[in-house]
């Protein structure tokens, strides 16, 4: 039998579910649903933290508690790389046009807010391995956020690494003001003639930090997907490594594998 603040909490619920109730609307007070339900204050928490853990309401300190708006929907599938890479030989106009982010949400260029930025880095033990390079290693270490202007939590929080000695000869790949570069990386590697062979990913699922869960505005209790992204040039040689987080509440990952007929 359903408990008193699961029974509050599925009224709440349908209320939600059947518009009456929009995203961007506030609830009413704790005092006011205590009221309404004749029951006590914490009881109506226990109701309400049921829907935040579900993704349904968002509590805004000094404000109250708000249906929360739906975020915008990522799918990501392996067929972007091929995409990207049909695109580093159109001109330079068609892929200022577009990105991958564009590709996997739907939205336009026109709709989105781009950060990026660039440090120099030594490459530690585990970058190191990762890179097929001795430790130490200059690298150029990137950081991407690109999110919807109408939103404040980015798609992705991206850390990209490259071997500086193998783009250093065009200088706009040392430039964050550079970006974001006409057709991606694969078009920046490009630029100094590394032409990508294959990516390899790995995916895996954790809880988030504290920071993660933050900036990516998670409701409580969800996981983050964890993307290991490995790019492979014709020489067999590691070119540039991301590690990609994904908030797991709006990411679908789509894999398609051609097999060969017999």
């Amino acid at each position: 039998m359903a408990k008193v603040y699961e029974r509050i909490a599925a009224e709440l619920r349908q209320s939600i579910r059947a518009g009456e109730l929009k995203p961007g609307d506030r609830l009413p007070s704790e005092a006011k649903l205590a009221e309404e339900h004749r029951r006590s204050v914490p009881t109506i928490r226990d109701a309400l933290r049921l829907l935040q853990d579900e993704g349904l309401i968002e509590k805004q300190h000094g404000r109250g508690n708000f249906v929360r708006r739906a975020r915008t929907k990522v799918l990501r599938t392996n067929a972007r790389h091929q995409w990207e890479k049909n695109r580093t030989r159109e001109p330079v106009e068609k892929r200022l046009k577009t990105g991958s982010t564009e590709h996997a949400t739907g939205l336009d260029v026109r709709d989105l807010v781009f950060h990026a930025a660039y440090r120099e880095a030594k490459a530690d033990t585990r970058l190191a391995e990762a890179l097929g390079v001795p430790e130490g290693t200059a690298l150029v270490e990137r950081t991407y956020r690109t999110r919807y202007a109408a939103e404040n939590a980015p798609f992705a929080l991206v850390t990209s690494y490259l071997v500086r000695a193998l783009v250093e000869g065009n200088p706009d790949l040392l430039d964050a003001a550079k970006e974001p570069f006409p057709g991606g990386t694969q078009s920046q590697l490009l630029s100094v003639g590394i032409e990508l062979d294959r990516i390899e990913e790995r995916v895996i699922a954790r809880p988030p930090t504290p920071e993660e869960a933050d900036e990516l505005e998670l409701p409580p209790g969800t996981s983050v997907l964890v993307l290991r992204k490995t790019s492979f040039d014709t020489q067999d040689r590691v070119v540039e490594m991301s590690d990609v987080t994904l908030p797991g509440d709006r990411t679908q990952l789509h894999f398609t594998t051609p097999l060969e007929r017999w």
